[in-house]
């Protein structure tokens, strides 16, 4: 689970939208896993349904990875690279 991932009182720097129960969604987050260096990158999943307004705004899209920092978003299907772009680039070759 990505939550392992988070360092406790720690503001995440990406967000992984999606809902309890989604495989795509638990796929997507066992693929962070492997991808994301452990140290120093915050992840924290957020479950849609809790939110009338995210439900709204991504529903049928998830799963989708923000970066806080700017708010760049990848919807799934993303691959490795794309994660690893996301990590180290602010350009506009990240797929959105």
């Amino acid at each position: 689970m990505i939550e392992q991932a988070t360092h406790r009182g720690q503001s995440p720097q990406f967000l992984l939208f999606g809902t309890l129960g989604c495989h795509l969604c638990e796929e997507a987050a066992r693929e962070l896993v492997d991808v994301l260096p452990v140290d120093g990158v915050t992840v924290r999943e957020v479950d849609i349904a809790l939110d009338d307004g995210l439900m709204a705004q991504y529903g049928e899209n998830i799963p989708v990875l923000r970066r806080c920092s700017d708010g760049r978003e990848l919807y799934w299907p993303f691959s490795a690279d794309d994660v690893r772009a996301l990590l180290g680039y602010r350009d506009n070759s990240i797929s959105s």
